[in-house]
């Protein structure tokens, strides 16, 4: 009997060995894309009131845990019996997220006069605020479906042939690291501010270590913010980009002479300003076909 137990026990301290060991080169292989997932969705998760932040992320937050909980169980099944389709679903999401960057592109180039309503958001009433905030989170957690398609099916890519609980335990570890890592990280930078003044009110007035390091912290908030702008938005075009140039076979062979980061952003950029074009002609003719009706 007692041999029995230490022999279950062994097997299960095996299995978890290998647990450990796939989940380390899942996390190797999506360490990029986390990367990414992180710049874009710090970015959107700024231009808030500082009294709404941590709410809204909280919201976004459970927006990218519903996200998990509906994709895994999708990702499992559509391997299993319709491998195919995770190409098509990874194309679309790569369009949306083409198209997401290269407009915020298009925009800087070319901004409209709304391009800074943020900045006015304490002007509005508080209905106006709850509903802004309900838009911007809609799209955060949007975009963060598509992300976690991506980081769910390069994960499950490296478990492929495995036994199914190991499939499952493997991923469900990484799509579930991705959710709290990233939000937690994104909430330490979205409160940066509040972290600066609380550190200068404990300094008492006194131009010691902590005033001066509270001071820096509030200070470099609007410069971290803007830099995680661009480097989101140039996210969106390189994760983009990489679907294109992985998922299509013509396009993964005829950039063979360029190197894959140039080949991804191109990519993503071409791709991107041609949905923006795309759309803003449909929206043309919607306006007109309504001027006209």
């Amino acid at each position: 009997m007692a041999s029995g137990f230490f022999a279950l026990l062994d097997d299960i301290a095996t299995l978890m060995d290998d647990v450990a060991v796939l989940s380390k080169v899942a996390a190797k292989k999506t360490a990029g894309i986390l990367g990414d997932d992180l710049a874009v969705n710090a970015e959107k998760a700024s231009g808030f009131v500082s009294s709404r932040e941590l709410p809204v992320l909280w919201a976004i937050s459970k927006g990218s845990l519903l996200n998990k909980v509906i994709i895994l169980p999708i990702a499992f099944l559509l391997t299993a019996f319709i491998p195919w389709l995770i190409t098509i679903i990874l194309i679309l999401g790569g369009l949306y997220l083409a198209y997401e960057g290269a407009e915020k592109i298009v925009e800087w180039i070319f901004p409209h006069e709304h391009a800074d309503k943020h900045e006015e958001i304490k002007e509005y009433s508080e209905q106006e605020i709850l509903a802004l905030e309900k838009v911007k989170v809609k799209a955060a957690i949007v975009t963060d479906f598509i992300l976690s398609v991506e980081i769910v099916i390069i994960a499950l890519g490296t478990v492929i042939g495995k036994e199914l609980w190991s499939q499952v335990v493997v991923v469900s570890i990484i799509a579930l690291a991705a959710t709290v890592g990233v939000y937690g990280i994104v909430a330490l930078i979205v409160r940066m501010d509040e972290m600066g003044y609380k550190l200068i009110q404990w300094s008492h007035g006194r131009n010691n270590l902590l005033h001066k390091f509270g001071t820096l912290l509030v200070k470099a908030l609007p410069r971290v913010i803007q830099f995680l702008s661009i480097v989101g938005t140039l996210a969106l075009l390189f994760v983009s980009g990489g679907i294109f140039h992985h998922q299509i076979e013509f396009l993964h062979h005829y950039f063979d002479f360029m190197p894959d980061w140039i080949t991804e952003f191109l990519l993503g950029l071409i791709v991107g300003l041609v949905c923006v074009f795309v759309a803003m002609l449909f929206k043309k003719i919607f306006k007109k076909k309504v001027v006209t009706d």
